[in-house]
């Protein structure tokens, strides 16, 4: 075997190409700047296998045939969250785990460790759409929603899809320091650690239809009308209910508090006005924050980016082609 620290990724049939060319493109990098990485791809059965962009990745052979490297990493697929994991696959990773020092996964990927029943007792992260499925379908798993990798004893998991990249370059730091990882991110042109957690590209809150005719008529109210004052003794009222009792109701039907519903939809819709072009004093009014600053206070808890920052970063292409455009003019 080359000297070296031997990176090894898992590969099967329908896996996100950009789950591992991300990663291995960050450690390919870093051996430009001195780092020692050997990168090697192994299937479960030693066969080729089709990305989810339909092109073919070779492999150098089974899985099972790896007798250790310093660190493994299993990729994503939605096939890993649309059907159940290949045996095969849960198998190699079991078989691979003790010839590791790491074992890393990225976006979905986790499904599979989840599977295979090592991340059982531990702290992991997945895709953003996916993180509740992962948290029922593998109730021993203390999933972290928001984070962008999570490292528990060994054990590495990140979000979605380019999520790897800030995971790989993590791991180059710790494996060669924070200048040579620093070079590779400027080289890549990527942040060396990205603002904020994983929460700020997630989608709007999507609620299934309450059953209870009287809870739906409150969940629609506050969809419509975020920018309302709304309480959960204002909500409760409007039902005829305890405040006691709208919060039991949201909690064994919806699985979340009234208030905690209530800042999510305005979030919701904050973030919506912001990527339209409103400003972040007129997102905030009429996303029922009251003020800038409560708006701040929640983007900074719940994102960890400030309602400019998120502003600045998402920002439309066709406003910064036009600005770029004026200004050539």
């Amino acid at each position: 075997m080359e000297p070296g620290r031997h990176i090894v990724f898992v590969v099967f049939d329908g896996i996100k190409m950009l789950d591992v060319v991300g990663p291995a493109e960050v450690f390919a990098e870093a051996n430009l700047f001195g780092a020692d990485y050997v990168l090697g791809y192994a299937s479960p059965s030693g066969e080729p296998v089709v990305t989810s962009v339909g092109l073919r990745l070779p492999v150098g052979g089974r899985a099972a045939d790896v007798a250790g490297a310093d660190t493994v990493v299993v990729s994503g697929g939605d096939v890993l969250v649309t059907r159940a994991v290949p045996a095969d696959l849960t198998e190699a990773i079991r078989m691979l785990r003790p010839r590791a020092r790491r074992l890393v996964s990225i976006c979905t990927g986790s499904f599979a460790l989840a599977a295979a029943g090592v991340l059982d007792g531990r702290r992991a992260t997945t895709h953003w759409r996916h993180a509740r499925l992962l948290s029922r379908a593998h109730p021993d798993v203390r999933v972290q929603p928001d984070a962008l990798f999570v490292e528990d004893d060994g054990i590495v998991t990140s979000a979605g899809v380019s999520a790897g990249i800030d995971l790989a370059l993590a791991l180059v730091e710790q494996d060669h320091g924070a200048d040579l990882a620093r070079n590779v991110a400027r080289s890549l042109v990527v942040f060396m650690q990205r603002p904020g957690g994983q929460s700020q590209f997630s989608a709007p809150l999507e609620v299934r239809p309450p059953r209870t005719p009287a809870l739906r008529s409150v969940v629609d109210l506050v969809a419509a009308q975020p920018g309302l004052p709304h309480t959960v003794g204002s909500l409760a009222a409007l039902i005829g209910v305890s405040p006691r009792h709208l919060a039991r109701m949201f909690t064994a039907e919806l699985d979340i508090t009234p208030a905690r519903f209530v800042e999510q939809v305005r979030l919701d819709h904050a973030k919506a006005l912001l990527d339209s072009g409103s400003g972040v004093a007129e997102a905030a009014r009429a996303a029922g924050f009251g003020s800038s600053e409560t708006m701040r206070r929640t983007f900074v808890a719940r994102l960890g980016v400030s309602p400019s920052g998120y502003l600045a970063r998402f920002a439309t292409a066709r406003r910064d082609g036009d600005d770029t455009a004026a200004r050539a003019r």
